[in-house]
């Protein structure tokens, strides 16, 4: 006959047996959540101090200057603007030691850059006799651009590599300052051909474009559309 003290230290052992590693699984799973929420609220912080959301609602024009504000910031000379029009592939032209084309490019959220953009800067480096092209996004790169980019050796920044950028500049004048205070770039109404301006409303916390000629033409859009 097996005693009881014996009875008791089997079943203790046993117990021992299925409930640690459920104790050790449910140990790790609470880690990985853990550190997933972790993950996620510095991800949170980075975009709310980075100011790409801002970034997202600018127009060409003004993530062109914003930009330019944040290489000036780095100590790039000769940071300027070139044409909207006929820009012959770069969008700002700049020197630190070499002379470097940028191609900016505001699109909508993971709207993908092809390989158009990569093609205009390249064909930019020695129109401004430069030695370097950059594309910077506030979107993400399709795996063309991608491909392209790197045998022409053009340097691609996308969101994430822009996020920490601006994180690491931390510019005096922010995106949201950028996309309150400068005039983004001129358009026209498609309805009526009148010039677009940019209004406000008090219930409305973005920025848009209202037709010039309200309230015969009632045509609005937001300030990143084109």
């Amino acid at each position: 006959m097996i005693d009881e003290g014996t009875i008791v230290s089997i079943f203790l052992v046993v117990f021992y047996l299925f409930t640690f590693p459920l104790v050790i699984v449910g140990f790790v799973w609470l880690m990985r959540k853990w550190m997933k929420l972790h993950r996620k609220k510095q991800a949170f912080q980075r975009v709310i101090q980075s100011g790409i959301r801002s970034i997202d609602q600018m127009d060409g024009r003004q993530f062109e200057y914003f930009l330019g504000q944040l290489l000036k910031e780095l100590g790039y000379r000769s940071v300027k603007e070139t044409k909207r029009s006929n820009d012959f592939g770069a969008d700002l032209v700049m020197e630190k030691e070499k002379k470097i084309v940028v191609q900016a490019k505001r699109y909508r959220y993971k709207q993908g850059v092809g390989i158009q953009a990569i093609q205009q800067v390249f064909a930019a480096i020695p129109f401004y006799q430069a030695q370097e092209a950059w594309v910077v996004t506030n979107s993400f790169y399709t795996d063309s651009a991608f491909k392209l980019a790197q045998v022409c050796g053009v340097h691609l920044l996308d969101r994430r590599r822009l996020q920490q950028f601006i994180l690491e500049v931390n510019p005096k004048m922010t995106a949201q300052e950028v996309y309150e205070n400068v005039e983004p770039a001129r358009r026209n109404c498609p309805l009526c051909g009148s010039s677009l301006v940019v209004r406000s409303h008090q219930e409305i916390t973005r920025r848009f474009f209202g037709c010039s000629s309200f309230p015969n033409c009632r045509h609005t859009e937001p300030l990143n559309a084109s």
